[in-house]
C-alpha cells in the first residue's frame, strides 16, 4: 500500500492512503464522533463503552491535546469517496504507559472492507518511518476476533494476555527491525 507520508515533517498532521484521508481532529468534528462513539456495536469491545455526547467532547478535545502535547496521536479518518468521518485511528500512548500502540474505530458501515488494516499499516509506517518508535503494540479484547486480524494483517505478533481492568485483553506488538523486515501492509 502506497501512502503519503512527508517524513521531512516530523509534525505532519494529514495523510492520504489509497482510500482515507488522515487529519487532525476539530472541534467541528464533535457531532459525526459523537455518532459513531454512541454505537453500542462499534464500542462493543472497547473498554470506554458507548459516550454519550459529553464524553464524546472529553475524547475529541483530549485527542487535540495529544497532538499538541505529544506531536501525534489519533487522526480523524475520512472517507475520500463521501468526504464523511467515519472513525478515527493513529498512534497514542498505551494507558498510563510510554509505549506507543496504535488504535482504530470505524463507524459499522465501513467494517469489513480492509480500511482498519489501511489505517494501522499507514500508523505503523509513520510511527517508525517519521517518529523513529522502536516498537509499536496493540491491545484489543480477547473476544475481538476482526481487530486481532487487522494486527496480524499488518506484521504484529501475540505477546501475551493482558487482564486489564476485568476485561481479557491480548497484547501484539511489532518493532521497527521486523516492520522493516517485513513488506507489511
Amino acid at each position: 500500500m502506497e501512502s503519503s507520508i512527508p517524513t521531512e515533517n516530523y509534525f505532519s498532521r494529514h495523510i492520504e492512503t489509497p482510500r482515507l484521508y488522515l487529519r487532525q481532529f476539530t472541534p467541528d468534528d464533535l457531532d459525526e464522533l459523537y455518532h459513531i462513539y454512541s454505537d453500542p456495536e462499534v464500542m462493543k469491545y472497547l473498554s470506554e463503552g458507548i459516550r454519550n455526547r459529553e464524553e464524546t467532547a472529553v475524547d475529541l478535545f483530549g485527542i487535540i491535546a495529544d497532538w499538541e502535547k505529544h506531536a501525534f496521536g489519533l487522526w480523524a479518518v475520512v472517507n475520500k469517496e463521501n468526504n464523511q468521518l467515519i472513525g478515527d485511528g493513529g498512534l497514542r500512548f498505551l494507558g498510563k504507559t510510554s509505549e506507543v500502540e496504535v488504535g482504530y474505530v470505524l463507524a459499522k458501515a465501513y467494517w469489513g472492507k480492509g480500511l482498519a488494516a489501511e489505517i494501522a499499516g499507514v500508523s505503523l509506517k509513520y510511527g517508525f518511518e517519521v517518529l523513529k518508535t522502536e516498537k509499536i503494540v496493540a491491545v484489543a479484547h480477547t473476544e475481538n476476533i476482526a481487530s486481532r486480524r487487522v494486527m496480524e494483517k499488518v506484521g504484529m505478533k501475540y505477546q501475551h494476555n493482558l487482564d486489564d481492568r476485568d476485561r481479557d485483553r491480548v497484547y501484539y506488538s511489532i518493532s521497527r527491525e521486523i516492520y522493516k523486515s517485513k513488506v507489511v501492509v
